[in-house]
């Protein structure tokens, strides 16, 4: 019997001490950096597709605060592109849009682990994730044209700014966005975290790709003063390079203005984290 209850004393001091560890020692927070690949989904790409991702880059601060909830700030590069080439749609191939633009990304957001996290800890070394937050980030898509890159903004190629389209003035470079996003994280030790995650962001723009409404007319764009063809009017409908009968005319379809242009990243993230020590709370 003293041996049961010596055992039983042992055991219970045993647990008691983790229970005191798990509560002393507290992630305060986490520093870190997450590569990947970013991609587009808007006027150009209307299937959806994820086939042509390119680079996408993070640094982050995430302070947690209790045992689940953490506030993260980020920001972020991605480049996007796509092009009407990809498309399985015959009409859309014929309209032979393309664009690419760079990504600066800031943005704030909140994060909840599913399951109580303690970097170093066996047992509490792992947690799925949820994310949602705001942003803001830039973007100016351009475009190639006989090996040579063309801003698209400038040009109008809509009609912005024109006097044939006096509603239609010139989109801002700077939008917002809306991230939602899931992860998990494994702690490999103590100070390290390895994360992967997919971020999603809604934003208020169409004009990601430079196109939303429609074709504003080839008599918008009027040539150089040698004659030859404006950059404007060669970017604004390419399908001349397909077709003898071009279908850029006047008011006809060329996007689709109802819907806002989103772009997600997937990334693989490194942290460092940082670990405080707390009294654990007296229990009598």
């Amino acid at each position: 019997m003293t041996r049961f209850f010596t055992l039983f004393l042992l055991l219970t001091l045993g647990l008691a001490s983790r229970a005191q560890f798990l509560e002393a020692n507290v992630l305060s927070g986490e520093f870190g950096v997450s590569v990947g690949g970013g991609h587009y989904f808007g006027d150009i790409n209307t299937d959806a597709s994820f086939n042509r991702p390119k680079l996408a880059a993070s640094l982050f601060f995430r302070k947690q605060f209790g045992k689940y909830i953490a506030l993260r700030a980020q920001g972020t590069y991605a480049l996007l592109g796509y092009s009407d080439t990809y498309s399985d749609n015959e009409v859309q191939k014929l309209r032979n849009l393309s664009f690419n633009t760079d990504i600066f990304e800031l943005a704030l957001m909140g994060d909840f682990n599913f399951f109580r996290y303690i970097p170093g800890e066996r047992g509490y070394a792992f947690t799925p994730y949820v994310s949602l937050g705001a942003g803001v980030f830039t973007y100016d898509p351009y475009a190639y044209l006989a090996d040579e890159k063309y801003f698209l903004r400038p040009l109008g190629t809509e009609g912005q700014g024109t006097s044939s389209y006096p509603d239609r003035v010139a989109y801002s470079t700077m939008a917002v966005c809306f991230p939602i996003g899931v992860g998990v994280k494994y702690a490999l030790s103590a100070k390290h975290t390895l994360s992967f995650e997919i971020l999603h962001r809604f934003t208020n723009t169409d004009y990601l790709d430079d196109v939303s409404t429609t074709y504003a007319g080839p008599d918008v764009f009027p040539p150089l003063a040698n004659g030859d063809p404006s950059p404007a009017f060669l970017l604004q409908d390419r399908s001349y390079e397909l077709t003898s009968s071009p279908i850029g005319i006047a008011g006809r379809q060329r996007g689709i203005s109802s819907q806002k242009d989103q772009y997600l990243t997937v990334q693989l993230g490194l942290t460092i984290n940082f670990m405080n020590y707390r009294c654990p709370t007296p229990k009598y």
